[in-house]
């Protein structure tokens, strides 16, 4: 797969969660066009050093991963029935830039495709001077009760 586009959308300028699809919920299958943003400020514990995944005090690509997927699961939140959720199965990022403590990241995601129970996402994450990550994250819709208890045992 290729890496999406540059976002040259300006950086946000507070800290929020916001799904761009406004109106209720599709009645029916999720479609694709979905869209939601998470911006956050990042702290030490948001760091590579603090995370393990490196030595260096900057936004480490664990919690960029982790900002991709609470952007896809806000994309689709208002979409899914009470008894359904969606859990991670793939993701493909590329981490490109490092971002300071103190700096804000903003991570966004399209629903690009649905292919029966699969989601796929694609999904960029930017900070004040551009680009920082991109590529595409893949969920799989479920039965929130049948998914627990089979993770249970």
């Amino acid at each position: 797969m290729v890496a999406p586009e540059v976002n040259d959308r300006p950086p946000a300028a507070y800290v929020r969660t916001v799904s761009r699809r406004a109106g209720p919920p599709p009645a029916g299958p999720i479609q694709s066009g979905l869209t939601a943003s998470v911006t956050h400020v990042v702290t030490e514990a948001d760091t590579a050093a603090a995370m393990g995944s490196g030595d260096v005090p900057v936004l480490a690509t664990p919690r960029v991963v982790a900002l991709a997927e609470q952007a896809t699961c806000a994309a689709v939140a208002g979409a899914l029935a009470p008894d359904r959720t969606t859990v991670g199965s793939e993701v493909q990022l590329t981490h490109l830039a490092p971002t300071p403590v103190g700096g804000e990241v903003t991570a966004d995601a399209l629903l690009e495709s649905v292919e029966g129970r699969r989601l796929n996402f694609k999904v960029t994450v930017s900070d004040r001077r551009g680009l920082i990550a991109a590529g595409y994250v893949t969920r799989v819709l479920v039965d929130r009760e049948r998914f627990v208890e089979r993770a249970e045992g």
